[in-house]
């Protein structure tokens, strides 16, 4: 597959929100998830998002918004097997666009120009907001082999700082990069931002 994917990682538990927060509604009437996924399909070849098997109305609202939804058994394991799952489905792709999906505010454009950086052969492409890194972050094909190698709650991070010099950081005038979902104070945050 010549293509750049969009590996959505929504298999969290939201223990710091207290429910399942990727489902709460925003403003415009999407859920926070929905909203993700929506932008990250717009600007990716394909969408593979990762799920937990008891997570159905959250799968059904990801495939509903065009995503490839499968379903990881271990999620608990943490973020970096979740992320490790998810690309080694996809083994045959040009690169990955990891996002989060409790960030529903990044722009369409930002997500094109980072896929189309990796299209163009780089092989690490990291947002930069006012000098702050953000996320989706990039991966070229080399790093298959570790990405898919992670294992715990730590992400991808070691990877971005063992290949410092590979990473071609990206700046965008887009807060969006920055912006999660963690607790309902955050919801309310990101509802008067847009609403302002």
């Amino acid at each position: 597959m010549n293509s750049v994917v969009g590996l959505l990682l929504a298999a969290g538990f939201s223990r710091r929100y207290g429910s399942q927060k990727l489902l709460e509604p925003l403003p415009s009437g999407d859920c926070v998830a929905g909203m993700a996924c929506r932008n990250l399909r717009a600007g990716t070849d394909h969408v593979v998002a990762v799920v937990r098997p008891d997570d159905q109305d959250l799968s059904h609202v990801l495939a509903q918004e065009g995503a490839e939804v499968i379903h990881f058994d271990n999620a608990h394991l943490g973020m970096g097997a979740t992320l490790a799952f998810g690309v080694s489905s996809s083994a045959t792709s040009l690169g990955w666009l990891i996002a989060l999906g409790d960030m529903p505010s990044i722009k369409v454009s930002t997500i094109h120009a980072l896929t189309d950086a990796l299209r163009s052969g780089k092989s690490m492409v990291i947002p930069i907001h006012q000098g702050r890194r953000g996320h989706p972050v990039g991966f070229g094909s080399r790093h298959y082999e570790r990405l898919t190698a992670l294992k715990g709650d730590q992400g991808a991070r070691a990877i971005v700082e063992d290949h410092a010099a590979d990473g071609i950081e990206m700046p965008f005038d887009d807060a969006g990069i920055l912006l999660d979902i963690d607790t309902p104070r955050d919801l309310v945050s990101f509802a008067h931002k847009r609403l302002s």
